[in-house]
């Protein structure tokens, strides 16, 4: 499967990329104390098929889970980092963190997209943490046209995240999107500049810093999905489906 992308492809990812940037805002928009992260998974699933799509982490099966993933929606709250699964039993409460990662396959291509956001009011530290993060992302995009080295990315990412006294995570990363949920090249949020893969013209990849207010260690739960930080402090995660073009790059989840 060739890792550069066809004009139809990429008009494909393209489309698929604005609808589920609608749909994740306004899951972001609905998040308020009280409610449950199942309601929030209903919402994002009923959204996306009502656009015609179709969820992408549902039933989707990797890392070594023995389990498939069992819902639309990762919902992951203040030490969880990624791939928090939606329960009933997990209600949202005043001044939590929660990481909001969605993806979903239209036309038969996959767009992968995530926010964090703060529920109601929190404190500054966690204020910092999200804006942060959203910047490192920012960072990230800025980086990437054809030519460039994935160690380029990661170094900036790195350096911008230590430089605020916050961890960024090496367990997971970024990667190519596109004809599947996960392609190759593999993109790392640390790294060194000059060093890995050059990104090519026509390739799409997800950018996905995962920032932590502590240590960067993480550690995964009991049901082989959520990972969470190994010293219980909160972390935030931001995400974007980018065409690499000669130039810059274009960010297609907007």
């Amino acid at each position: 499967m060739s890792l550069i992308k066809s004009k139809e492809d990429i008009a494909a990812i393209r489309a698929g990329g604005r609808i589920l940037a609608r749909v994740l805002r306004a899951v972001a928009e609905a998040v308020h104390p009280g409610l449950s992260t199942a309601d929030l998974d209903a919402m994002a699933e009923k959204l996306i098929r009502d656009a015609g799509g179709t969820p992408a982490f549902k039933g989707y099966k990797a890392f070594g889970a023995q389990a498939a993933y069992p819902a639309t929606l990762c919902t992951s709250v203040n030490d969880e980092v990624v791939h928090g699964i939606p329960s009933v039993h997990s209600i949202l409460k005043e001044g939590d963190i929660i990481g909001l990662d969605i993806g979903m396959q239209y036309e038969g291509r996959y767009t992968d997209m995530a926010v964090s956001v703060a529920v109601g009011k929190t404190d500054d530290r966690a204020q910092r943490l999200i804006a942060v993060t959203k910047k490192s992302l920012d960072i990230a995009i800025s980086k990437v046209c054809s030519g460039v080295s994935i160690g380029d990315i990661g170094d900036a990412v790195q350096t911008y995240i230590e430089a605020q006294g916050f961890g960024i995570v090496r367990d997971l990363v970024g990667h190519g999107v596109g004809h599947e949920v996960h392609e190759d090249p593999v993109i790392p949020n640390f790294g060194k500049s000059g060093h890995g893969p050059k990104l090519q013209e026509g390739m799409v990849i997800a950018l996905e810093p995962m920032v932590t207010e502590g240590s960067w260690r993480v550690k995964i739960d009991a049901d082989e999905w959520t990972w969470r930080t190994k010293d219980g402090s909160r972390a935030a995660h931001f995400e974007h489906t980018i065409l690499v073009t000669k130039d810059g790059a274009e960010v297609l989840t907007m």
